[in-house]
């Protein structure tokens, strides 16, 4: 005992007191921890680790997977009924597709159901702090900006457009209106301002219900609305999904209409790998959303989707990729003024105003041959050079003298198969469902697509919006929901 107490003084010589106090405050916390019925403690902090158990797991937390656990737990029958957590790589969206956007709101699609999905979040936008107030909290802002769209169409898409807005006209609220170009001028100094070359037969414009918002003002408003309602959140990857078949049974196997035998399956657990660190975490649960964006094709080959012969319906994939996109910020003192719409050109070319000091955001969309890397998000700025801004001074003489500001390089969650969103489950991997592939138009219907999944994971079914055209099916059966109006 003697020993023990001079090896003991020893030590505390050689340490100054301050440390020697720390060092014996962690001795005994270690030594409670470890002692029958004493209060426990971890020895290390675990807060960073998501839950063993949780029985949706979203993966992606932008504002589509926001999107969803909101209305999963909007909707849930009791509350706390549903534990939610989200998995999101980067807490800081600083590569995020959703705060890279324009933040762009229009009606004037080719498919019914996109018209469908954008009206019911526009309501959504227009009233948001009915959806997203928060006890003691400041009400939400998104700037919404209704200044509408005007499309633009050459001869040869004239009739296209013609087409789009006879699909457009069936919905409540006020239609769309085509009109000879020559009369853009009834827009005001916009229209005035547009050279109208021979080419130009046509243009389309929705006033209201149309414009821009602030994105990352939605995406804050979902993240601080959820957190209130009780979903978890993890920073981090998924790396691995178990899957496992889905009964103890014969009744696992089903042959499709072609006669092809599959086996249903499900996914056990995801395994969360956590920021800045080897450790990983398993997660059991029952339910996996995709909201993966530009990298969903990742996640869903992590189930093993699309991995069987191909031609099959085990083999097809989710043929969804990452996009680059680029999007300049540009001064004009003498550009069009503050009654201007987001003009979307017969070239490619947009763009709209950005604030109230002759400040505009917009750009281009590459063809199949000037696709860049998306191995980075760096900004090639020749190509406005080359050709975004000839573009843009052709129709607006004003912008021969425009001065570009700053660039930035977003994600587009690309469909290569119609350029539309995959909504719902997968039909073999029964309980990962997904909500991606919109192809640059999934932050303006993030609200309804995520009340559409919420539908089907919680009823079975689509109820608000029927999404069916939509469903993962289509790309084994090689029907698409092709869409037409895409910018």
């Amino acid at each position: 005992m003697h020993v023990g107490l001079t090896v003991v003084t020893d030590i505390q010589d050689k340490i100054p007191l301050r440390e020697w106090d720390g060092k014996v405050s962690e001795i005994k916390k270690k030594i409670q921890s470890v002692i029958p019925g004493g209060a426990w403690n971890p020895l290390y902090d675990t807060s960073h680790l998501p839950p063993e158990h949780s029985d949706v797991v979203i993966v992606g937390g932008g504002v589509l997977g926001l999107s969803v656990a909101y209305w999963l737990k909007r909707l849930e029958k009791q509350r706390g009924a549903i534990k939610v957590l989200v998995v999101e790589r980067d807490h800081t969206y600083s590569q995020a597709s959703t705060v890279l956007s324009v933040g762009g709101i229009r009606q004037q699609f080719s498919l019914p159901e996109n018209i469908q999905l954008s009206l019911f979040s526009v309501e959504f936008l227009r009233n948001i702090n009915e959806y997203l107030a928060v006890v003691d909290d400041p009400p939400l802002d998104l700037q919404f900006n209704p200044s509408g769209y005007l499309f633009l169409a050459s001869e040869k898409g004239a009739a296209t457009m013609e087409n789009n807005v006879k699909v457009q006209r069936w919905a409540p609220g006020v239609a769309p209106r085509c009109c000879p170009a020559a009369r853009t001028q009834r827009f005001g100094e916009p229209g005035r301002q547009l050279r109208r070359q021979a080419v130009l037969s046509g243009s389309s414009v929705w006033l209201e219900n149309e414009g821009w918002f602030d994105p990352w003002s939605l995406l804050q408003g979902l993240r601080r609305k959820v957190q209130s309602m009780g979903v978890l959140f993890c920073q981090g990857e998924v790396t691995r999904a178990s899957v496992v078949p889905c009964f103890v049974s014969s009744s696992d196997r089903m042959e499709t209409p072609s006669g092809e035998e599959v086996i249903l399956k499900k996914i056990h657990e995801v395994h969360v790998k956590v920021d800045h660190s080897q450790e990983y975490q398993p997660v059991e649960c029952a339910i996996v959303v995709n909201t993966a964006g530009a990298w969903s094709g990742q996640i869903a080959e992590l189930a093993g989707i699309g991995k069987g012969p191909p031609g099959t319906l085990q083999g097809t994939k989710l043929p969804v990729e990452p996009r680059k996109r680029y999007v300049y910020l540009w001064h004009c003192p003498q550009g069009p003024g503050l009654e201007a719409p987001l003009l979307a050109d017969p070239s490619g070319a947009y763009f709209r105003r950005d604030g109230l000091g002759n400040n505009y955001l917009g750009g281009c969309s590459p063809t199949a041959e000037e696709e860049p890397d998306p191995g980075n998000l760096e900004v090639d700025h020749d190509f406005f050079q080359d050709k975004v801004w000839p573009l843009l001074a052709q129709r607006v003489p004003a912008f021969e003298t425009l001065k570009v500001k700053s660039a930035w390089a977003g994600y587009y969650d690309y469909n290569t198969f119609d350029q539309n969103g995959v909504v719902g489950p997968h039909p073999l991997v029964v309980n990962m469902y997904f909500a991606t592939g919109f192809s640059g138009h999934g932050l303006q219907q993030a609200p309804a697509v995520g009340r559409a999944v919420a539908e089907m994971v919680l009823e079975g079914h689509f109820q608000t919006i029927d999404l069916s055209p939509f469903l993962f099916s289509r790309f084994y059966l090689g029907e698409k929901a092709q869409e037409h109006c895409i910018i």
